[in-house]
């Protein structure tokens, strides 16, 4: 892929609509490959849990986002949608503070299903979380 196929992708996907949850939690798509998608997620205070760390939910958050946004990109829109099935996420590893990058990649990507890996490492590389996710393909007139 291009670097300006790369930009337009990541240009749409930052823009896709003005509210929602990744851009509540400051989530920035930053790098896509043919078979992969990366963003990043700043580690502050509206995305701790009562103890002051990352809450475990904003992790299972941006590996959704990552994921579905991967299927995304591999289905005609048009007559196709992703729909998450089953998210198994681990978390792997306590952070206070920085910034996180997920990075998801398939399994497999068929037709009718896709599967996804998404690994969360913090800014010194540390594996802080991993999650897999199950898309279906489902056309739009059985939605």
């Amino acid at each position: 892929m291009d670097d300006a196929r790369k930009k337009e992708i990541l240009e749409n996907l930052n823009s896709w609509t003005t509210e929602n949850l990744g851009k509540t939690i400051g989530i920035v798509f930053t790098d896509v490959g043919d078979e992969s998608l990366t963003a990043t997620m700043p580690v502050v205070a509206k995305v701790h849990q009562p103890y002051g760390i990352l809450h475990g939910g904003a992790s299972v958050s941006l590996a959704e986002t990552l994921g579905s946004c991967l299927s995304v990109l591999h289905v005609d829109m048009e007559k196709f949608a992703p729909v998450g099935t089953n998210i198994n996420s681990n978390h792997l590893r306590a952070i206070r503070s920085g910034t996180v990058t997920g990075k998801a990649t398939f399994i497999r990507k068929g037709n009718t299903m896709h599967v996804s890996q998404i690994e969360i490492r913090d800014e010194k590389g540390n594996l802080i979380n991993h999650t897999t996710m199950t898309n279906n393909i489902v056309p739009h007139s059985k939605l």
